[in-house]
């Protein structure tokens, strides 16, 4: 790992450890921020252990300061929900990229890492999509298990459908031989 490297992993894991919110991991409670970055980064280093540097960077700073701007500060509602996490990207990007320039990276890499979270150029640029592979990846591994469990069946069925859409091929692949998913989840991965 490069020093630059080093040291912004170490930035946004300072930021991330602010968080007030806290989730156990292994029996120990850790700010949530900060346990999705460092999961962000194993997952991407599993799959993608050639990743560039700036990709590295993007995955750890996904949900950089993520409880500064709380789903509740927007109104109910789809198009509400959209616009917050419109937002959240822009101001991901932003705050990365400033922490990239503390840390001696180059304005060119902080817009490259910027545009990267906030996922312009999926499906055409294979950094963001295998960002997005790694975001829907860590959402299953981690997270889908409580996110589905008060829901009905058909809106656990569209939000496998919606999260394998996002996802590459490869990705999807990766989801259908990892994953022991119920047989009435699997044709939601059929895109």
């Amino acid at each position: 790992m490069s020093d630059r490297l080093a040291a912004i992993t170490a930035a946004i894991d300072k930021a991330n450890a602010e968080d007030p919110t806290l989730e156990n991991d292994r029996a120990e409670e850790r700010p949530a921020a900060l346990l999705y970055g460092q999961r962000m980064s194993a997952e991407l280093d599993r799959i993608c252990p050639q990743a560039s540097e700036l990709l590295k960077i993007a995955a750890r700073g996904q949900h950089i300061e993520r409880w500064k701007m709380p789903r509740n500060s927007y109104p109910e509602g789809r198009k509400a929900y959209l616009a917050w996490r419109r937002d959240q990207a822009v101001f991901h990007g932003r705050r990365v990229s400033e922490l990239m320039a503390e840390a001696g990276y180059t304005a060119e890499e902080g817009a490259r890492v910027a545009q990267m979270l906030r996922k312009q150029g999926i499906k055409r640029d294979a950094e963001v999509q295998m960002l997005e592979d790694v975001i829907c990846l860590v959402f299953l591994r981690w997270y889908f298990a409580d996110f589905a469990a008060d829901r009905a069946p058909d809106q656990v069925f569209n939000i496998v459908s919606k999260t394998a859409r996002k996802m590459s091929e490869a990705g999807r692949a990766r989801v259908a031989a990892e994953f022991d998913l119920p047989k009435e989840l699997v044709p939601a991965l059929s895109v």
